[in-house]
């Protein structure tokens, strides 16, 4: 007797189902790991770290910088202070960090004084263990957040010769003089580089940020992936090419 020719089969609606279910589960889970254990996407909310980031840049952070804690997790979990492969921040990092007083927000600043140094501002001087930072003047600039307002462009250098350009907003400002304190262990002193708009280890943890916990440290910020201009939004389609060219894929200081 002759056979009929066999037919391909065809999944069932249900087993299609399933398939686009897990794909999409994998996909998630992959997303989330990354996230987790390598890379974290960032965006600029504010004006404290200009000139160098600007409100709308999006950075990419990583988290094996420094080993891992409980904030390098999404949502924080209730999970015992430490790192695992602890690694500290360099003098001059820029670093994404949870608040101490909400972890719920996620902050960004420049570590100016590990664990065990003595920090102190004089005259919007950085003093660290006695030396103060050298500072050069590059002449006056604006706020390219508050464009009304003049600033002074001043060229800051690390210890290790690592340079970046801070805003000054003038002398006599409350946050110009902080006297001397020693950074305690398993703590960081951080501060924007829009020294006059940025509240941070200057400022006790209910205003700014306090001394930092290493533990609340996400990661390092790396690089500046893209920029949206001023009005870009995610519900406004006819702005997503609303684009800084010139930023893109820009190494952060």
């Amino acid at each position: 007797m002759t056979q009929p020719p066999e037919t391909p089969s065809t999944p069932s609606a249900r087993a299609e189902i399933v398939d686009t279910v897990r794909t999409i589960a994998v996909g998630i889970t992959a997303a989330v790991l990354i996230q987790s254990v390598a890379y974290q996407p960032f965006t600029i909310p504010s004006a404290s770290m200009e000139p160098g980031l600007l409100v709308g840049d999006y950075l990419v952070v990583s988290k094996s910088a420094y080993g891992w804690s409980r904030a390098s997790l999404p949502f924080n979990p209730p999970l015992p202070s430490g790192r695992l492969f602890e690694r500290l921040p360099k003098r001059g990092d820029v670093v994404v960090f949870r608040r101490p007083s909400t972890p719920q927000e996620t902050w960004i600043k420049r570590v100016i004084g590990l664990p065990g140094d003595r920090v102190e501002v004089v005259g919007g001087q950085v003093i660290v263990n006695g030396a103060a930072l050298p500072q050069r003047a590059l002449g006056p600039g604006l706020d390219p957040d508050q464009p009304g307002r003049p600033v002074e462009q001043v060229e800051e250098r690390q210890a290790d010769g690592r340079t970046y350009i801070t805003f000054d907003g003038g002398q006599g400002l409350e946050g110009d003089n902080r006297p001397a304190q020693i950074v305690p262990q398993g703590q960081l002193f951080v501060m924007g580089d829009n020294r006059d708009n940025s509240l941070d280890s200057r400022w006790s943890p209910d205003v700014g940020v306090g001394l930092l916990p290493v533990t609340n440290v996400i990661g390092k910020a790396e690089v500046v992936v893209a920029s949206w201009k001023p009005g870009a939004a995610l519900w406004k389609p006819w702005t997503w090419f609303n684009l800084r060219s010139g930023r893109l894929f820009r190494p952060i200081d």
